[in-house]
């Protein structure tokens, strides 16, 4: 269902104003969401537009450039989550290791408790013989 041509002009004074950095609706950012809001239109609305989004992609089809600083912005963040991704992988071999040792502890603890209950029944008391001097 193609749009009403009152939306059709509105969406295309929203693409005027976003192609020449002139926004009123948005931080002027050349996305589909940016230009739906500039339009002050819905998100489907856009995408009914299927003749004014063909001039969108047709003029937007660039590559965004980013500045020096979002660039190092964006390789700190990747290095930041490959660092995060290392961690909780050696989280993950120490919490191994750690349920290993509660393991094993349990099990001798619950070893020498049995030991003591037999030990227990086998006690006796018996003089040791005194060396005199």
């Amino acid at each position: 269902m193609p749009v009403s041509a009152a939306t059709a002009t509105k969406l295309r004074e929203a693409m005027a104003r976003l192609l020449a950095g002139e926004p009123l609706h948005t931080n002027g950012a050349l996305t589909k969401e940016n230009l739906a809001r500039e339009a002050q239109v819905s998100h489907a609305t856009v995408h009914r537009a299927e003749e004014i989004l063909a001039e969108w992609d047709a003029k937007v089809a660039r590559p965004v450039l980013r500045t020096p600083g979002e660039v190092q912005r964006d390789e700190t963040i990747a290095d930041l989550r490959k660092q995060l991704r290392e961690a909780k992988a050696q989280v993950t071999v120490v919490q191994g290791k750690l349920d290993a040792l509660a393991t094993v502890t349990a099990n001798l603890y619950a070893e020498n408790q049995s030991l003591k209950k037999k030990a227990d029944g086998r006690r006796r008391v018996v003089a040791l013989p005194v060396q005199e001097d």
